[in-house]
């Protein structure tokens, strides 16, 4: 009776679904070219939705976490969309205009231009480790772009998917915005959008490509990986401590972009090591306390758990950073933890971490770091640490990721003006601030023929006089 009972629910969200993309796709029709004045009604009302409910939101965050630091939840995700907000309201209209392009020499009187036009109805798919961010960000691209978008968060984010569903009906239109609780994402990547965003692991990202390939639905895929950070030997060990340490455990590692291994100068990691035993103690004196996030839940935990007991087996050695702190089995508290002596059979460097544990190696050329990372697939982000301008450089050209910080670790995911996206296996296509209205438009290429264009004198049969015109516009070009 019970899976009896399941499945009549899938049905009718999977139904649910089916209607709302018809409703949206028949409003696009209608109106395909939403004003500079509705886009911006739209997104403000998206600014008040998070304002006016700040309190409401982090509870409902925390509790799908079992614990999440409400002041993580409000600068990591409501700052991010309030500032990401107002960064398209300020642009808004520059952004909707045509973009004018040069005209070749034949059409001289003629002009070019790329007209950013709304490609339809979108859907956004949406991970559970900041269910708001990474629900909302793409959000204000596709409503700046002039779209309509349904949404699909993820199962272990229903506490926040319902007060969002609750808070976007009083002010969204269901043809303009609707969350969808309930819809199975193999069902909801299979309706026919005019794009898909998809945020989430490369396994399940590689089912929405293909699902999306049925109906040749654009995708843009934000996908993690293996980020690596390289901390140089001019750099001061325990400011690059202080600065990794937060990017890497806060969220309890449960960041897409988080530093997911380390290579330091040979000679530097006791030093490391030190600094970390110091710093992470006094940010989190106590696990089990409000100001560090539990492990989402069980499978993840376990599977964390079994990573480190890999590792520790296979000869690697655990540095517990918080003295005292225990496994807490209820809460899911995971202590933070630094490995040393990794090897790549371990299971901790053969995965996408996602936790608070942190390898650490060690290298004496940088070369050989640099053969480490591109011998790999490609992160979403990587990390560089130096003051030398000609380091920086051989680091950055001798490899390629999705974005990369240099001297900090994630910073360039709040930068509006920077892209946010990632290359091969950490995904594909990218958004915020233009990129991410570029990503949502179609850029309409238009080009007005002139009045009297030179075209003409090229027309068949073809005879001696057009064979000399056409040579000597060739040589003319050169």
């Amino acid at each position: 009776m019970a899976q009896t009972a399941q499945l009549r629910t899938i049905e009718v969200a999977e139904n649910e679904a089916q209607r709302i993309f018809k409703l949206q796709r028949e409003a696009y029709l209608r109106d395909p070219y939403p004003s500079l004045k509705e886009r911006r009604e739209r997104l403000r009302a998206l600014e008040r939705i998070l304002l006016d409910n700040t309190d409401a939101i982090t509870e409902a965050i925390r509790k799908d976490f079992g614990h999440r630091c409400a002041e993580e939840s409000k600068i990591l995700e409501i700052f991010p969309c309030v500032d990401g907000i107002r960064h398209s309201l300020k642009n808004l209209s520059k952004w909707m205009q045509p973009e004018r392009r040069p005209i070749s020499v034949l059409f001289a009187t003629g002009s070019n231009r790329l007209v950013p036009q709304p490609k339809g109805v979108v859907g956004i798919v949406s991970p559970w480790n900041y269910p708001l961010f990474l629900t909302l960000s793409p959000l204000i691209s596709v409503l700046a772009a002039g779209n309509r978008a349904m949404l699909k968060m993820a199962s272990n984010s229903q506490t926040l998917c319902r007060l969002l569903q609750e808070k976007f009906s009083e002010v969204y239109a269901e043809d303009v915005v609707a969350i969808l609780p309930g819809v199975p994402g193999r069902e909801f990547s299979t309706l026919p959008f005019d794009h898909i965003i998809f945020t989430g692991g490369a396994d399940a990202g590689r089912t929405v490509m293909r699902s999306a390939s049925d109906s040749l639905t654009p995708v843009t895929l934000e996908l993690g990986g293996k980020s690596p950070t390289i901390v140089c030997d001019d750099f001061d060990v325990d400011e690059a401590a202080s600065r990794i340490l937060y990017a890497k455990f806060v969220n309890a590692g449960q960041t897409c972009l988080a530093p997911d291994y380390l290579f330091l100068p040979e000679g530097s990691r006791d030093q490391f090591v030190a600094a970390a035993e110091r710093i992470m103690p006094e940010r989190y004196p106590d696990t089990n306390d409000g100001s560090y996030t539990s492990v989402i839940d069980d499978k993840s935990y376990r599977r964390l758990r079994r990573t480190l007991e890999d590792a520790e087996a296979k000869g690697a050695k655990l540095v517990p950073l918080v003295p005292g702190a225990t496994f807490n089995d209820t809460m899911r508290k995971i202590p933070p933890h630094l490995v040393l002596d990794v090897t790549d059979d371990m299971m901790i460097m053969q995965e996408e971490i996602f936790g608070p544990l942190f390898p650490v190696m060690t290298y004496q050329d940088l070369d050989e770091p640099i053969e480490y990372v591109t011998k790999r697939d490609r992160p979403l982000g990587f990390y560089i640490f130096t003051h030398k301008r000609a380091r920086q450089d051989k680091l950055l050209y001798s490899t390629i990721s999705g974005g990369v910080t240099i001297n900090n670790c994630i910073i360039h995911i709040a930068q509006h003006d920077l892209p946010f996206g990632g290359v091969g296996a950490s995904g594909m296509g990218q958004y915020h601030g233009h990129e991410g209205f570029v990503e949502f438009s179609k850029m309409r290429p238009v080009f007005t023929n002139p009045r009297i264009s030179l075209l003409s004198l090229f027309y068949p049969p073809y005879t001696g006089r057009q064979t000399r015109l056409i040579d000597m516009l060739i040589k003319w070009m050169r």
